[in-house]
């Protein structure tokens, strides 16, 4: 049994058919440029409109030069949260474990508590699954597992797209409104990503959920 305290923890309100962000870079200053820090985080209906995507980001703004080094921490847990009946409780939880460069996976179960400690004991678990974590530079490894879920660790461009140069302009009220297209702060920076793609049917049927994503550390 290992037991988890949350850093950081992300929310959002998935609605079925839709996509959705969570992000955050740069402003959290306890944890920004740390392993446990949550810089994005999605979720959207898969390509089989069966299934519904959860993909977190961590440790944003790594270049290129540096993303080769960079590893996802072994002390630390990626926890997607999902409740299915709007009472901002979580139901189920999938959690990601790395260790000796795989991710384990683990659920979605229904955690024996919830709140600010969680606990990764497989052997009370139903569903488990591992990846090996994607080098830098190579094609991306992802594992299918008999429950119809996908799974896909390592280290990706940064997809969010933000002009923080105008945003701090129209904070200090020197511009009035982004521009358009803008300019991406966070070309050419990357990400580590845990991406799971798992069945509507095992999240409550309808893929419309409350989710939202911590990162806990081994205590």
């Amino acid at each position: 049994m290992k037991n988890f305290k949350p850093i950081l923890g992300i929310s959002l309100l998935l609605v079925a058919g839709l996509c959705v962000i969570a992000a955050d870079h740069i402003d959290a200053p306890a944890v920004t440029g740390g392993t446990s820090d949550i810089t994005d985080f999605y979720a959207f209906q898969g390509e089989n409109p069966d299934n519904v995507v959860f993909v977190a980001n961590v440790q944003g703004l790594l270049s290129p030069a540096n993303t080769a080094n960079a590893s996802f921490d072994e002390n630390l847990m990626i926890e997607f949260n999902i409740d299915t009946n709007g009472d901002a409780v979580e139901d189920l939880v999938i959690q990601a474990v790395p260790k000796n460069k795989k991710m384990f996976f683990f659920g979605p179960f229904a955690p024996d508590q919830t709140g600010t400690v969680s606990t990764v004991e497989p052997k009370n678990f139903g569903g488990s699954s591992n990846v090996k974590i994607t080098p830098f530079g190579s094609e991306a490894i992802v594992h299918t597992s008999d429950l119809g879920m996908k799974f896909f660790a390592g280290p990706r461009d940064d997809p969010f797209f933000f002009d923080f140069a105008q945003f701090t302009a129209i904070l200090s009220g020197n511009a009035g409104s982004f521009n358009d297209p803008g300019m991406d702060t966070f070309a050419g920076t990357n990400v580590l990503s845990v991406v799971v793609e798992v069945p509507k049917s095992m999240i409550g049927g309808s893929g419309s959920v409350n989710t939202w994503v911590e990162t806990k550390r081994k205590q």
